[in-house]
């Protein structure tokens, strides 16, 4: 919308005539008596205000009470204010310009001085506005470009989770579950105070969850399905999915230019890391590993306990807790066993109880 608008506001008649004939010829010249008609019309046009020329002393509110509303409506950064005034007292001019005030027209009015001073700030503002306005479509822009890189990126890990599910029989819904339980377990976290993460940053680790075990795609399939036990052997193949899937990350070239990159890394290297510096690859301990992929070791650990696997049938709710809490499955962080104790039974309600995935340990 056009801005075209100059609004005089002088309760005396003749101040605003001779305004508005200054003004007339280039502008849409609209006049208010009272600070309140001014606040109504600055309400219903403030998109189109080129300026308002205010005058300070008038009745029912005056042009100071009309700059504080002004500021409290933030309309005084986008609308240039200019005062009326015979007063000449530089502290009663200095509360003006502190209230926000481009400058000060004195009384008696010298037309063609006041009008070029006038139509040099209007000019200004909106260069200032056009180059805003060209400022927020780039910004537009650039926002929707990231929306549709991470979507895109969001696709591949979609696509190389199936595939992994495709390998590995036993998956079905695990990686989905793994990031519904990490986000829910982040989002606890920063409930009760522990931990500060934007709602942004809660889905971009959710979404990094799904790649945990993409290295599982180079596994080979008598280890990644066989029913028993692993041999030693069999198991240090095993763990090498963890680097393998880095490697993998790695020659994505759109992932490692998007924000999910490192989350996604970190998961996979370090989710079978543990608390106590028992894990792989590489024996980190305590904080060493990362906040999202102990969470993630977590929900992998409960997904696997709580599901029939090949080599294991369906641990009971109670069971499985009592595992990951007395450390039968590795140490974990104790801050987020506290918070992870909260939130479990809702989740085993939510995704396994009601599709019967648990039965009693034989």
């Amino acid at each position: 919308m056009k801005k075209n608008i100059i609004l005089i506001v002088d309760d005396i008649a003749i101040n605003r005539d001779i305004l508005r004939m200054a003004f007339e010829e280039k502008y849409e010249i609209m006049e208010a008596e009272n600070g309140l008609e001014a606040l109504e019309i600055i309400k219903h046009y403030k998109d189109r205000l080129l300026a308002v020329l205010l005058d300070i002393i008038m009745p029912k509110m005056d042009g100071f009470e009309v700059m504080h509303e002004l500021n409290r409506l933030k309309l005084m950064d986008t609308i240039p204010v200019f005062l009326i005034t015979s007063e000449s007292d530089p502290t009663f001019l200095q509360k003006g310009f502190d209230l926000g005030a481009v400058d000060v027209i004195t009384k008696p009015f010298a037309i063609l001085f006041i009008k070029r001073r006038i139509e040099n700030i209007i000019e200004l503002y909106r260069h200032r506005y056009s180059l805003q306005k060209i400022v927020n479509q780039q910004i537009h822009r650039i926002q929707r470009q990231e929306r549709e890189l991470y979507e895109a990126t969001r696709s591949i890990i979609n696509t190389l989770s199936t595939a992994i599910e495709f390998r590995d029989c036993e998956s079905g819904d695990h990686v989905y579950r793994i990031r519904d339980i990490t986000c829910a377990l982040l989002e606890e976290l920063v409930k009760n105070n522990e931990y500060h993460f934007s709602s942004q940053q809660i889905e971009l680790i959710g979404d990094a969850s799904v790649m945990h075990d993409v290295g599982k795609i180079s596994t080979p399939d008598y280890i990644l399905n066989k029913p028993g036990k692993l041999t030693q052997e069999e198991f240090e193949i095993m763990k090498q999915h963890t680097i393998q899937g880095c490697e993998l990350l790695k020659s994505i070239n759109q992932l490692r230019n998007s924000d999910l990159y490192e989350y996604c890394y970190d998961i996979c290297r370090h989710h079978h890391e543990r608390y106590d510096g028992k894990g792989y690859p590489d024996g980190l301990k305590g904080d060493e590993i990362s906040l999202w992929a102990q969470i993630v070791s977590i929900a992998d650990v409960f997904d696997a306990l709580i599901s029939k696997r090949v080599y294991k049938p369906a641990y009971c709710f109670e069971e499985t807790m009592k595992l990951i809490n007395e450390g039968e499955c590795g140490m974990f962080n104790p801050l987020l066993l506290k918070y992870f104790n909260n939130i479990a039974y809702d989740i085993y309600q939510k995704y396994y109880a009601k599709a019967g995935m648990t039965h009693e340990e034989k």
